[in-house]
């Protein structure tokens, strides 16, 4: 077998800390905030999510690339991520119906990728140091150019990214003849929570992140959604205002991940920056209504005050992370609204959930009813 060599590569912190590697992908240059996923597998679905976007994505799984890709498994219409750092990167792969390799795959979408990297190193440092800003080259190895590179960079805190991946246009999903119409603000919806809105019988319509409550409304739709997405939750005064108007509106509300954080702020409690977040597919979550553990799917480095939601009379915790006590998911008391941190339509990841978006289109069922 002949070998290839690589380029070499370089990680480097906003602390200072450097990590060597190699190139394995798109050589380039590539910035953001540093995170991991601990799931070991279900990749392309994690390059794709919008809530990735502007983040360079440290996997803890040993090998990345071994079943390749394929055109179907995506969430989003290209990769979200700044940059992928790994330890083992498959340039081949071995899956049937496979549509290429992954280097391929980084090489169309012009991604950096570094692999041969300590990534337990990696993550144990930012583990306890906390997420931060980062920068990965296979171009530039000078350390001082690229802290100052890096120095520009800003930080996640205060960073609105939504409509940096929210639909510029409205646009239709599923069957117009559904039972039920959904009206989705878009904040970087997953196309899963899509597929699992339309196999429940609804009729969606997509509206971007700057819509107002008065044109979604105008649609007459059964329900409102709200979508996932990246960046900060408080750095979007404008959706936030719209949000309180749908929720005064009467019709049952769900929101997921960044739409739970802004249902929250709607509502008067506050958001904060994590330690690291969380991100995988094996988080352990409390239903408090039914007693019951639920393994979820998580990508979130922000999560909504306990105090504040433990002082505010109008909110109900409905569950919690069993390995942090934070809060996974509300609802509002006298209103038809409920929430979670979480990914229930999961892609990738367990199932444990999906029961969510059956209540959800109960609560429809129900409210139109007594219309």
């Amino acid at each position: 077998m002949k070998y290839k060599s690589k380029k070499a590569a370089i990680l480097l912190l906003a602390d200072g800390t450097i990590f060597h590697g190699k190139s394995s992908g798109y050589d380039g240059i590539a910035t953001g905030e540093l995170c991991f996923n601990t799931g070991m597998t279900g990749y392309q679905e994690v390059f794709t999510d919008p809530s990735y976007f502007g983040q360079l994505m440290i996997t803890t799984n040993a090998h990345i690339g071994n079943y390749g890709y394929h055109n179907d498994e995506v969430e989003s219409d290209n990769m979200k991520i700044s940059a992928l750092i790994c330890k083992n990167f498959n340039n081949g792969f071995s899956r049937q119906g496979g549509d290429g390799d992954l280097k391929d795959y980084f090489l169309n979408e012009k991604k950096v990728v570094i692999s041969d990297v300590d990534t337990r190193a990696v993550v144990k440092h930012i583990r306890d140091k906390g997420a931060m800003n980062a920068i990965v080259s296979t171009l530039e190895l000078d350390i001082e150019k690229l802290k100052n590179k890096l120095k520009k960079v800003p930080s996640m805190e205060g960073l609105e990214l939504s409509s940096s991946v929210s639909t510029k246009d409205s646009y239709f999903y599923g069957d117009d003849n559904a039972t039920f119409r959904i009206a989705v603000l878009d904040l970087g919806v997953k196309r899963n929570i899509l597929r699992c809105l339309e196999e429940r019988g609804c009729h969606l319509k997509v509206f971007p992140m700057n819509t107002s409550y008065e044109e979604m409304r105008d649609w007459d739709p059964d329900g409102f959604f709200l979508s996932n997405g990246p960046g900060d939750p408080s750095a979007m005064p404008h959706v936030i205002d719209e949000v309180k108007k749908i929720v005064d509106d009467g019709r049952p509300v769900f929101g997921i991940c960044l739409g739970h954080q802004a249902l929250a702020i709607s509502q008067g409690v506050n958001t904060y920056k994590m330690h690291n977040g969380h991100r995988g597919i094996n988080h352990p979550v409390l239903n408090l209504k039914t007693k019951k553990a639920e393994v979820t799917s998580q990508n979130h480095g922000f999560g909504i005050s306990l105090d504040d939601v433990k002082n505010n009379k109008k909110i109900e915790i409905t569950h919690l992370n069993l390995n942090d006590d934070t809060i996974e998911g509300i609802k509002l008391r006298g209103r038809n609204c409920f929430s979670v941190q979480y990914h229930p339509e999961s892609s990738p990841g367990p199932h444990d959930s999906r029961y969510l978006f059956d209540i959800f289109i109960n609560n429809i069922r129900i409210h139109k009813n007594h219309d």
